[in-house]
């Protein structure tokens, strides 16, 4: 049986077996190598490394005699050095470590006569050696917690264990520390084991912590029974200061007995066990606070994965570490250096344990530039939708990087370069990507393609089409061969293009010279494209040294018969880091430095063979890089009938600082790019610093501040507090002209007259010309500023706000203190301290004293808001969301969890469209989930916008279903087939039915809860009519009960419209819509739609009727569909919603008065207490009875000042107060969320319904006429392009005359984008046609054109335009 394996396990194996034997004698034996040349034998050696590069033995998947014949064959070579041959390095490092390779070497080269001579292999780094360590002996573990992926600081760990694993022949065991029941998860147990498996490591035993708790737990019995263990039951915030303060817990010295007794609480879990834990009795004196009685045991109730509900005590890591170290044989525990403050407590366990010892060496943790490695932290990223999963490319787990095109040879590389070493470095990314650069550079086929955009033909004269082999990789031919089409058209890009002239010569690469004869240009008065190009190909001509290199594509025609070689559909994608900051301090907050933009598309047209690469395939594209297929290329998608493009990511290079197309121009000229600060140069978020740092954000000098201060005080400049590097990039003496007389102030000062100045004639229509010379005088002024001060001009209004802040903080410090002082020296009034107490309560300002500078005592809290609707719109949305009790974030990325808070407003909105549209005849049905994917392709043109979206059921447990399933993205296709069947006669219709339901759109975009979501709740209607008339009718009916949902309900305006041909419901006659505008981002926003389907999903379903009056003849029927989401929540939240927290309009609140009873003081008598609660909940009664939803709150433990501010932060409508003294008055204290109706208004019991029912219904219309008023001063009407672009600029909606046509809405929507945002934060894209408004602003004259200036069309309709979610 293993003679058959070895010789391979089918016939086709035996007959590779059998060519690797011939190869290792015919072409490796002594005769062929002994007398060759250096060249020849690099040849050998250059096309085995090439078949090693995706394999791990030569044939199938395990050793056979074809590794042990050119294993052997290369060990009886002499002075062989592999260093150069990575791959072929790599498979005799990973043969040599085996027992049975290693007797095939020491045959081989004592059959040469040099038995002590060695196949030569790579320096693989510099690794310490392990004291002690004996071969066959040293065993390692590598214990990761199963809490998240893992990323490549676990992988180092691992591959190092590997290391000292197979360097000494020893064991390896994987352990899962499961110590803590919170935070384990089964699932990332398999994930882990996944990762594990992917970087090629072997572990010998596999274990769990908990394996151990029996003998852990007697452990610690074993240590209270010798008097070095106690049990405390002090507060944890105490026993942390009494650490830090090194006083010693008043349970030190307790008996043995009471210890004991204490420990059998902890172990049932108690009430009294609970609040104890289990603590070593180290030295409470120690300076090392990891040796001040640390906690060994803790209670925890959680059901553990693995033991269930057997324990309600668990070790701590620190204690269970050693313990099972010692027990499985471990002789060397790796720890990275974050815990030598704790090795000693490892020994004491050991020692005072009576157990064997175990050597702990040490070494550095790998730390990398911008990004984060924490898990609490990863998965931050993942629960905001930021990325895709823990997989995403941009993410630095294992599987993220792998994705992005990292090797598990190049990961290794990189880890062997790092070594052992214990210096503490913060690596660049630079560093990783280039070590797998040198593994895939020598083994990637190289492709072409262009960008689509702006693609520019070439015609050659005199050539037909024909084809040519060309190789994959000019430098290595065991790469494999192309064939190449050659066409008298080819396809160039505009860049290329527009640096060729006329009577030039380029380099067509892989083809030759061509001489270019005519180049047409076109231009627009701002720029110039190139439209087509023609010429004649010189191949005779072979100097290639001084012509511009050219990527090139074929135009290869297939009529009548399929094309040979048709181009394919290609998206690159290029990701960008997380992080802007290049080290993160330890007082830094990682959300402050969160890159927004990290993902950029770019649609190619590319090589004929690029259809062919597979998941997971490396390329190279001929001048942009190296890319892995992320996603192959589908001519027809099985499951949706579409083209699915080919899908790369690039792989960086570690030298390349951004992905961009090499312009023709640049022949020879290198450009020097530098790498730091390379993510900031992104738009970033209002609270990023935006002023660029070198690598370290501080100097390396330690006097380099000094050195600064006193060469700027030299220079008459003012001293700045920047550290800023100095040496050769020190400026010279400062320009003469502004700086003599007034420095860096006049030069300021200057700075923004000139800036005023342009911006001036911009919007005075001045000529482009003289606004250039001006700007020419700009960039002087900045350039003399940055003489000055070394620094790059920057706004006023760019510096960062957490200099501010220190500074105001800085300027208050005395004020403080001075205020301090006088409160000692004369005590406040009565009223004075009232004042302040009152002051000190102000609603929403209780929860952010952390935001305010003069807080002073007073705890601070991160309940309330943290940042401003009008600074930072985006972070402001993601805490009222979260902070309101809207949301809740789930583990499935663009999924997230209704509280009740956001529920019970779906239910109001339901509650009320609901029951109007019964008063229409609708009726609510239930219709499945799932739909065929016969049905689902039935409509082609509907489904085609929804396909990218779809999810599909593919597996029923582990068994492949026979068609998969997908799940509704919207019903169309899963009722219209049964509507056919139930309609036979027009006495059957209408149909009017609606169904409440989920959907499922699988988002790729950045999800955004309440708009843009995996999955969401929606109603859903569809109607079926025999008539024309009716169904137009209905649609209309339709609309305007959203507009009431919307108004009445939400107090949202709306601006009720036709959508245009390109933005209508795919598939149907037309949409209508209504939409909404949201002032703090100048965005609109689609509210809902209403669209009639003519007959076009009758035809296509066949739902068709006998006409009554010729009955053999058939009427198709006429059909709508209209829907309205949970987005209307969103919606609502993002306009009503202020600095304080969400503002619920009283229609959709389900709490609309929140009664509290006040004055609640210890001094109360307790008869007083019980009438005050009654007297509540007796009011409560009264206004619920009248038609108001009211709850009290009786909640003693919270005070009514956090009550407060708690209900302002949820968005309650009305507050009303009830205290003793208002009991006795027969009065209440009513406070409105929006502060109006004069702040407190307090009324009579008797007349509190109907008073506080009209408070309610003015607070709605205060709400409503507020966002009327913003949304009529933000929608202008424009009539050119540049009040177009200017009014969009300011965040407006633009009415603007428009032909309706969809090229010039395309065009619009692209030329109205800008290339990057002027601010933090600020939208960027182009507008898009919101709506054609049915109330027009004006009549559309006869010669009105359409605003885009290269529309020749006459406008049809004032259309709505603007940026939009």
């Amino acid at each position: 049986g293993s003679m058959f394996l070895l010789y391979g396990a089918t016939p086709l194996e035996q007959a590779e077996v059998d060519h690797w034997l011939e190869y290792s004698v015919s072409r490796m034996g002594p005769q062929q190598t002994s007398g060759s040349g250096t060249a020849s034998l690099d040849l050998l050696l250059s096309k085995l490394d090439a078949i090693m590069a995706s394999r791990t033995y030569l044939v199938g998947y395990g050793a056979t005699m074809a590794d042990f014949a050119v294993y052997g064959a290369l060990c009886a070579m002499k002075d062989v050095n592999l260093s150069k041959f990575q791959n072929l390095n790599r498979w005799c490092q990973f043969c040599g470590r085996q027992e049975p390779f290693k007797t095939c070497q020491e045959k081989c080269t004592l059959g040469r006569g040099g038995g002590e001579e060695k196949v030569k292999q790579a320096d693989v780094g510099k690794y310490v050696e392990l004291p002690g360590a004996k071969m066959g002996e040293v065993v390692v573990r590598f214990p990761p917690e199963a809490s998240g992926y893992l990323h490549i600081g676990h992988a180092k760990a691992a591959l190092l264990n590997q290391y000292y694993q197979l360097a000494f022949n020893g064991k390896l065991i994987m352990r899962f520390d499961d110590t803590n029941p919170e935070k384990e998860k089964v699932d990332f147990e398999e994930v882990i084991l996944g990762d594990v498996a992917m970087l090629e490591i072997k572990p010998d035993i596999f274990s769990f912590t908990s394996d151990h708790f029996e003998a852990i737990l007697k452990y610690a019995e074993q240590l209270m029974r010798s008097g070095l263990a106690y049990v405390d039951d002090t507060p944890a915030e105490q026993m942390k200061k009494d650490r830090e303060n090194r006083n010693p817990s008043a349970n030190r010295e307790n008996s043995i007995e009471k210890n004991l007794e204490m420990w059998e609480e902890m172990k049932a879990g108690s009430g009294c066990g609970l609040g104890c834990c289990l603590r070593a009795k180290m030295d409470m004196a120690s300076d090392n606070g990891c040796l001040r009685d640390p906690t060994i045991y803790r209670c925890k109730l959680e059901l553990h994965p693995r033991t269930g509900n057997k324990y309600k005590v668990y070790p701590t890591y620190d204690f269970a570490c050693p313990i099972v170290d010692s027990l499985e044989g471990v002789t060397h525990a790796l720890r990275t250096m974050e815990y030598h403050d704790r090795d000693p407590q490892y020994f004491w366990v050991l020692e005072k344990l009576g157990l064997r010892e175990v050597f702990i060496y040490e070494y550095s943790r790998l730390n990398l530039q911008n990004t984060v490695l924490s898990k609490r932290r990863l998965t931050w990223f993942v629960q905001q939708g930021l990325v895709s999963g823990w997989d995403d490319p941009r993410f630095p787990t294992v599987r993220g990087v792998m994705r992005r095109g990292m090797t598990v040879e190049g990961l290794k590389q990189f880890i062997a370069s790092q070594g052992s070493s214990r210096a503490v470095v913060m690596m660049e990314w630079d560093k990783i990507w280039a070590c797998n650069r040198k593994v895939i550079e020598p083994i990637s086929p190289r492709y072409t393609a262009l960008l689509k955009e702006g693609i520019v033909p070439l015609y050659l004269s005199g050539t037909e089409v024909s084809s040519k082999t060309v190789p994959l990789h000019p430098k290595n031919p065991a790469v494999g061969e192309k064939e190449v089409w050659l066409s008298p058209e080819v396809l160039l890009e505009q860049e290329d293009a527009l640096g060729l002239e006329e009577g030039g010569v380029a380099t067509l690469i892989n083809w030759g010279n061509v001489l270019l004869t005519k180049i047409n240009r076109v231009s627009d008065g701002s720029s110039t494209r190139v439209t087509s190009l023609e010429g004649r190909l010189n191949l005779e001509n072979t100097d290639y040294k001084n012509t511009t290199k050219l990527t090139w594509l074929p135009v290869v025609s297939g009529s009548p018969a399929p094309c040979p070689a048709p181009l394919t559909p290609t998206v690159c994608v290029h990701f960008e880091h997380i992080i802007t900051k290049g080290v993160l301090k330890p007082e830094d907050d990682f959300k402050d430095y969160v890159n927004y933009n990290t993902q950029s598309n770019f649609e190619m047209l590319g090589d004929p063979l690029l259809r062919k690469l597979k998941k997971g395939d490396v390329v190279q594209i001929q001048r942009k890089g190296f890319y892995i297929c992320d996603s192959p290329f589908v001519p027809q998608c099985p499951n949706t009938g579409a083209e699915s493009p080919c899908v790369l990511f690039q792989i960086p290079d570690g030298h390349t600082p951004k992905p961009t197309n090499t312009a023709a121009g640049s022949k020879t000229k290198k450009q020097e790019v530098s790498t730091e600060g390379r993510a900031e140069a992104k738009p970033s978020p209002s609270n990023t610093p935006t002023t660029k740092k070198k690598k370290a954000d501080g100097p390396t000098d330690p006097q380099q501040p000094s050195k600064k201060r006193a060469l700027l005080a030299k220079e008459g400049a003012p001293p700045t507090t920047q550290a800023t590097p100095i040496g050769p990039e020190a400026t010279p003496p400062v320009a003469d002209s502004i700086g003599s007389e007034g420095g860096v102030d006049g030069i300021v000062s200057a700075i923004t007259a000139q800036g005023d100045k342009i911006r001036s004639m911009k919007s005075s229509g001045a000529e482009k010309e003289a606004v250039g010379k001006e700007v020419s005088v700009l960039l002087e002024l900045k350039a003399q500023y940055k003489t000055l001060t070394g620094q790059e001009w920057k706004p006023a209004s760019s510096s960062s706000s957490s200099q501010a802040h220190k500074e105001k903080k800085k300027a208050k410090e005395p004020t403080k203190k001075q205020g301090k002082q006088q409160q000692q020296q004369q005590p406040a009034s009565a009223g004075e301290k009232k004042s302040k107490k009152k002051a000190a309560t102000t609603p929403g300002e209780e929860d952010n004293g952390a935001l305010d500078d003069d807080a002073g005592s007073k705890k601070v809290t991160r309940l309330g808001m943290e940042v401003k609707k009008e600074e930072n719109f985006s972070e402001w949305y993601s805490q009222l969301i979260t902070k309101a009790e809207l949301i809740d974030y789930y583990d499935v990325s663009g999924c997230y969890i209704l509280r009740p808070q956001a529920y019970s407003i779906w239910e109001l909105i339901h509650a009320f469209f609901d029951a109007e549209i019964k008063k229409l005849g609708v009726e609510n049905v239930y219709f499945p989930m799932f739909v065929s994917q016969a049905a689902l392709e039935k409509e082609k043109e509907h489904i085609a916008d929804f396909a990218p979206e779809v999810a599909w059921v593919t597996r029923s447990g582990k068994t492949d279903l026979a068609e998969p399933l997908a799940i509704r993205p919207t019903s169309e296709t899963v009722m219209y087939p049964t509507f056919a069947r139930w309609v036979q006669s027009h006495r059957d219709l209408p149909i009017k039915v609606n169904q409440w339901c989920s959907v499922v759109r699988w988002e790729f975009k950045h999800p955004q809860p309440f708009l843009r979501t995996r999955e969401f709740l929606w109603q859903e209607g569809h109607t079926v009519y025999a008539n024309k008339s009716e169904a137009e009718k209905e649609v209309l009916d339709i609309l305007e009960l959203y507009r009431r949902v919307y108004e009445d309900l939400l107090a949202v305006p709306v601006v009720k419209g036709r959508k245009t041909e390109k933005e209508k419901f795919a598939g149907g006659d037309y949409t209508t819509t209504i939409e909404a505008y949201i002032e703090a981002s100048g965005r609109g926003i689609q509210a809902a739609t209403s669209h009639h389907l003519g007959q076009n999903f009758s035809k296509m379903f066949e739902i068709n009727f006998e006409d009554p009056n010729h009955k053999e003849e058939h009427i198709f029927a006429y059909q709508n569909s209209w829907g309205l989401t949970t987005r209307t929540i969103g919606v609502m939240a993002m306009i009503h919603g202020d600095n304080s927290g969400l503002v619920l309009p009283p229609y959709a609140a389900s709490v609309q008065v929140i009664v509290i009873p006040c004055g609640l003081k210890s001094s109360l008598r307790e008869e007083k207490r019980s009438a005050l609660f009654e007297w509540c909940k007796a009011f409560v009664g009264e206004l619920c009875e009248g038609g108001v939803r009211c709850r009290g709150d009786y909640r003693e433990h919270y005070s009514p000042g956090w009550k407060f501010n708690n209900y302002e932060l949820r968005g309650v409508p009305m507050r009303i107060e009830i205290g003793p003294r208002d009991v006795e008055k027969g009065e209440v204290v009513c406070v409105m969320r929006d502060g109006a109706e004069g702040g407190k208004v307090t009324i009579s019991r008797a007349t509190a319904v109907a008073r506080v029912k009209e408070m309610l219904q003015r607070f709605h219309q205060r709400l409503f006429e507020r966002a009327k008023k913003s949304l009529d001063e933000n929608v202008v009407v424009v009539e050119t392009w540049q009040e177009f672009c200017d009014q969009l600029e300011k965040k407006k909606l633009l009415l603007a005359p428009y032909c309706e046509e969809i090229p010039c809405e395309d065009l619009i929507k692209k030329q109205s984008a800008r290339e990057e945002s002027s601010e933090p934060g600020a939208p960027s894209m182009g507008a898009k046609a919101l709506c054609i408004p049915f109330d027009q602003p004006k009549l559309v004259g006869r010669e009105t054109k359409c605003v885009h200036p290269q529309c020749t069309n006459r406008a049809k309709s004032y259309t709505l335009f603007g940026r939009s979610y």
